[in-house]
């Protein structure tokens, strides 16, 4: 396996003007999936979270990962629960928890070591006051399952075919 190292990539606030480029490639990486027999994103290829996904870039709460001028992959923290997470998570009031959501790396920059690295830096880069990384995934992904256990992440539970990963930072 070959590893790029993450001092080849620059991860810097996605900025409102990216929001085309992100949400293309997100559709992208839900295409690749589907074509793969994966179930996970598919509700992406419909336009399903377009708006919340622009929400979150304005909100500066997504970043992306640049190689040179190319997007390899992107991601979203927050630091508050989305609808989502509070119907996964349930009420999450009292926790100091970051959600990561829409961890989508560009399919000929896979396998390289670019989704651990991304990992590795945002558990350095984070606000000192955080507890926990939470972050979920579909329970079938057998792959993407065992990605988060071998980076750290501890199964916590399932919620709705979907396994709850954490990890203490």
């Amino acid at each position: 396996m070959q590893t790029d190292n993450l001092e080849d990539f620059k991860i810097i606030i996605a900025t409102n003007d990216k929001s085309m480029t992100i949400i293309d490639m997100l559709k992208q990486v839900a295409l690749w999936l589907k074509k793969k027999e994966i179930n996970q994103w598919r509700f992406l290829l419909d336009s399903g979270e377009d708006k919340e996904i622009e929400q979150d870039i304005n909100n500066r709460n997504t970043y992306i990962v640049l190689k040179e001028d190319d997007l390899v992959a992107t991601f979203t923290l927050l630091s508050k629960q989305s609808e989502w997470d509070m119907h996964i998570w349930g009420d999450d009031i009292t926790s100091t928890s970051l959600y990561l959501h829409r961890l989508a790396i560009q399919p000929n920059y896979m396998s390289k070591g670019i989704g651990k690295s991304i990992l590795e830096w945002i558990q350095k880069n984070i606000r000192r006051d955080i507890e926990y990384i939470k972050l979920d995934c579909v329970a079938d992904n057998v792959k993407l399952n065992n990605f988060y256990k071998s980076n750290g992440f501890e199964l916590v539970g399932l919620k709705d075919g979907h396994s709850k990963f954490q990890k203490s930072v």
